[in-house]
């Protein structure tokens, strides 16, 4: 194993990111810099960035997608960090890899990777990270715009006949609606799991569910968020989605409604599952193990079943979404 100051034991939400009212207030992103042309921006090169990414992290997954589905394989490349073994939580670790290190990087934490940034940061080491492999520093862990520099300034990169998942004419409305998922949904299951008052709790559970409602009514009519056509949005919605009912549930309470009982939403969730670049990124059996005690009595749900249920049949269930298109036979407009 890695020794020295550079592996560092990870910071607990519940203790660095609950305010005074016991609501948690995530840590902000520590690494903002963007891509693109121009003093102080990041330069957008082929081969020279490491995207980082953890199976259980939707934050991250989003990225994942993003990348396959603009077909940017060459330009950037990958690898998944998971949770070690140890007697202290040390974080995402290249748990993968022969000796648990990368390849290219040749580290095996990712805390490692964010001390070469800045050897002062105190944070939870977060993912995604896009490393700099000349430098073997992080360079950007900004999941709020990551995707949309994915979309964007890399678009030189971009396979033939990648999907525009981010039209200039929509981008204000996009942007903003991401608003939304991020603080309604994205976040808000988190702010409901991490609450530490049951004020910060209901507060959040009720903003929840008022927007998977609003998204359910929203699908009624399109078939994606923004109609006919996926969008950077329906990724950001559908990693959540993905594991409300395999994961998120446990440690929601009493949940009024899983994705399954949405019938607009679990079609749209289905619909976009089919899309390989969704498919090939979503590890669902994955997401359900569960590390669950089964010495007690009474056993949790994923303890008992998470390696029963055929996550892939149920996913992939037919559905009618293509009726509320204008145009059933692409889900995506092309560049």
């Amino acid at each position: 194993m890695s020794q020295g100051a550079d592996v560092r034991v990870r910071p607990k939400e519940t203790e660095h990111e609950i305010d005074e009212k016991g609501y948690f207030v995530r840590q902000k992103n520590r690494f903002t810099t963007p891509f693109g042309d121009g003093e102080g921006r990041l330069p957008v090169e082929a081969g020279r960035y490491r995207l980082i990414w953890a199976k259980g992290c939707h934050w991250s997954n989003r990225a994942s997608i993003v990348r396959e589905l603009l077909g940017l394989e060459e330009a950037i490349s990958i690898n998944l960090v998971g949770r070690g073994q140890h007697e202290q939580n040390l974080g995402w670790e290249f748990i993968y890899d022969e000796n648990n290190t990368d390849p290219v990087l040749g580290v095996q934490f990712l805390s490692e990777l964010y001390a070469n940034s800045d050897p002062n940061y105190q944070g939870r080491p977060t993912v995604p990270a896009v490393i700099d492999i000349t430098t073997k520093q992080v360079v950007n862990n900004d999941y709020v715009w990551l995707t949309n520099y994915l979309e964007n300034e890399f678009a030189p990169f971009h396979k033939e006949g990648a999907p525009d998942l981010y039209p200039a004419l929509l981008r204000a409305e996009i942007d903003k609606y991401n608003d939304f998922l991020f603080d309604n949904v994205n976040n808000g299951v988190y702010k409901a799991m991490f609450g530490q008052s049951i004020e910060a709790y209901n507060d959040a559970f009720e903003h929840l569910y008022a927007a998977l409602d609003s998204i359910e009514e929203r699908l009624e009519t399109n078939r994606f968020l923004f109609g006919d056509y996926v969008t950077d949005s329906d990724v950001r919605l559908f990693v959540t989605l993905a594991r409300f009912d395999t994961y998120y549930f446990k440690n929601l309470g009493p949940i009024r409604n899983r994705i399954v009982d949405f019938n607009n939403i679990w079609g749209y969730a289905r619909d976009l599952y089919e899309i390989p670049a969704f498919k090939n990124n979503t590890y669902l059996r994955d997401l359900a193990k569960s590390n669950g005690n089964k010495d007690t009595i009474f056993i949790d749900y994923n303890t008992r079943f998470w390696n029963q249920i055929d996550y892939e049949g149920l996913w992939s269930q037919p559905h009618n979404r293509k009726e509320k298109s204008s145009d059933p036979e692409n889900k995506f407009k092309i560049v």
